[in-house]
C-alpha cells in the first residue's frame, strides 16, 4: 500500500531550514510488449482543497527530469531513446504499446467475422489491424537510473489525443530498509528528509493538504502529490478526454452487419 507523506513537513520543519521555492528504439512492437487490455479507472479521482492562505500553481509547468504534463511520444523519444542522459530506457519493453479497450473489442468482433477464433490468431489479428488504421499507440515508456536505482514511468493518451503525457510517476529507494536495526530505520527517516527537502526546493510547498500540488479545486486538472520516495504527476482530465474520444470514435465505427429490415 502506497503511504503518504503526512508527518513528514512537520518533522522537516523541526529539523530543517525549509528553503521553499541512450538507447535504440525498440522495434514498433512485439508480442512481448503489447498491455493486457486493462485500463485505469478515469472515474477515480477524489475531491481537492486549497490549504488556507494559498493559491492555485501551474502544475502543468512542473517537470520530473524533464518529462512534462502534454510532451508529445516524439518529444519523449527524442530526449531518452536519441541523448545520453541521467535517465535510459530500461533494459526490456522500455516502450508498451497498446490498444484502447473501445476499439480493442470492435477489432475483435471484425477478426471473429472472419472465421478467425484461435486467441493467438485472434490477437494477430486485432494487432494487425489496430496497426495499420493507426489505433496501436505507445501507452506506456519506462526509464531507469542504474547507479541510484531511480525509475520514471510515463504514461501517454492514444492517438485520438495526440499521444500526449498524462501521467509520470518517479519512484526511489528512499522508503526502503535494509533491515529491521534502529540505524536501518534512522537511515530510511534521513533518506526520506532528504527526499522531501528536495522536493520542496524544486517545487515549493504543498498548497493541498500536506502532500499536493494542485492547479484548481477538482482533481481534473493538473496536480503533483508525494508519497514515501514517489512523486505522481498527472492530468486526469486529460486521460478522461482521451477515453471519451475512443468511446465516441468506436461506437461510431463499429463495423456492424448490414442488416435489413
Amino acid at each position: 500500500m502506497i503511504k503518504k507523506f503526512g508527518f513528514l513537513l512537520f518533522l522537516l520543519s523541526a529539523l530543517f531550514t525549509i528553503n521553499v521555492s541512450c538507447a535504440t528504439e525498440e522495434d514498433e512492437y512485439d508480442f512481448e510488449n503489447l498491455a493486457d487490455g486493462e485500463e485505469e479507472d478515469v472515474n477515480d479521482a477524489g475531491p481537492v482543497f486549497l490549504n488556507e492562505n494559498t493559491d492555485v500553481v501551474d502544475v502543468k509547468q512542473f517537470d520530473i527530469s524533464g518529462v512534462m504534463l502534454g510532451m508529445s511520444y516524439d518529444d519523449i523519444n527524442n530526449l531518452f531513446f536519441n541523448n545520453d542522459g541521467l535517465y535510459v530506457p530500461r533494459k526490456k519493453n522500455s516502450i508498451i504499446y497498446n490498444i484502447n479497450n473501445e476499439w480493442r473489442y470492435n477489432l475483435d468482433y471484425e477478426c471473429r467475422q472472419q472465421n478467425i477464433f484461435v486467441p493467438e490468431q485472434l490477437e494477430k489479428c486485432i494487432y494487425s489491424l489496430a496497426k495499420s488504421r493507426g489505433l496501436l499507440y505507445a501507452s506506456e515508456i519506462h526509464l531507469e537510473r542504474e547507479q541510484t536505482g531511480e525509475t520514471i514511468d510515463i504514461y501517454l493518451t492514444s492517438n485520438a489525443t495526440d499521444n500526449v503525457v498524462w501521467k509520470i510517476v518517479y519512484t526511489n529507494d528512499a522508503d526502503e530498509m535494509e533491515g529491521t536495526d534502529t540505524r536501518f530505520e534512522n537511515q530510511r527517516e534521513k533518506k526520506l528528509l532528504s527526499f522531501w527537502q528536495g522536493v520542496l526546493d524544486k517545487y515549493g510547498e504543498p498548497n493541498s493538504g500536506e502532500d499536493k500540488w494542485i492547479s484548481s479545486d477538482t482533481a481534473y486538472t493538473p496536480m503533483m502529490q508525494a508519497y514515501y520516495g514517489q512523486l505522481v504527476l498527472e492530468d486526469k482530465g486529460l486521460n478522461t478526454t482521451d477515453s471519451s474520444e475512443n468511446f465516441q470514435k468506436a461506437r461510431e465505427n463499429f463495423q456492424a452487419k448490414p442488416y435489413a429490415f
